[in-house]
This record gives C-alpha cells, structure tokens and sequence, in this order.
C-alpha cells in the first residue's frame, strides 16, 4: 500500500529514483488537496438520523474522505501531480543549462 494510501505524514521513506520521489511527492500533495475537497463535500451530507452523529461518525468521515482522497490520486486525480511535474522537470532542465 502506498505512503499516502493510510495517512499523509510521509512517514515512510520514499524509494526509487530521484523522479520517482518527486512524483511520489507530487501524488501526496495530490491526496491532501483532494482530501480537503472531499471533506468539504462530507460535511453536506445530512447525518442526523437513529444511527448518524456523534463522535464515531465524524472519525470515520475523515477517515473514509482520506481513502477517497487518496485513491483519487492513485488513479490519476485531477492532474495537480501532472502539472508539478512538469513543472519541477522543466525547473531541472533550465538548471542543468
């Protein structure tokens, strides 16, 4: 399971090659953002019923909105980690000249 896939602490050490940490990264940064949005849209959601409420409910809520999260952003998200990619090669390529 990916670093981000349970939490967004980076607790994990990155593995691979340079590029491949900055994507790593990248999707993290990723599933944070969308970890925002989706909490946002939880919170629409009317809970008050027999079984909704309480404290259980919203531990569950965020935890489910980061599953969401980051599985939005293993599959591709909504391109953030594309654009900080390219922008960080571009980045590299203007150093090395």
């Amino acid at each position: 399971m990916d670093a981000y896939a349970t939490s967004f602490s980076g607790s994990s050490p990155l593995k691979g090659t340079v590029n491949e940490q900055a994507r790593q990264q990248a999707e993290e940064l990723e599933a944070v953002f969308l970890n925002t949005l989706v909490k946002e849209m939880l919170s629409s959601v009317n809970t008050e019923s027999e079984f909704g409420g309480g404290y259980a409910e919203e531990t569950w809520r965020s935890m489910q909105s980061e599953q969401f999260a980051a599985a939005m952003a293993r599959s591709g998200g909504i391109g953030i980690a594309d654009q900080i990619m390219s922008s960080l090669l571009r980045i590299q390529e203007a150093a090395q000249n």
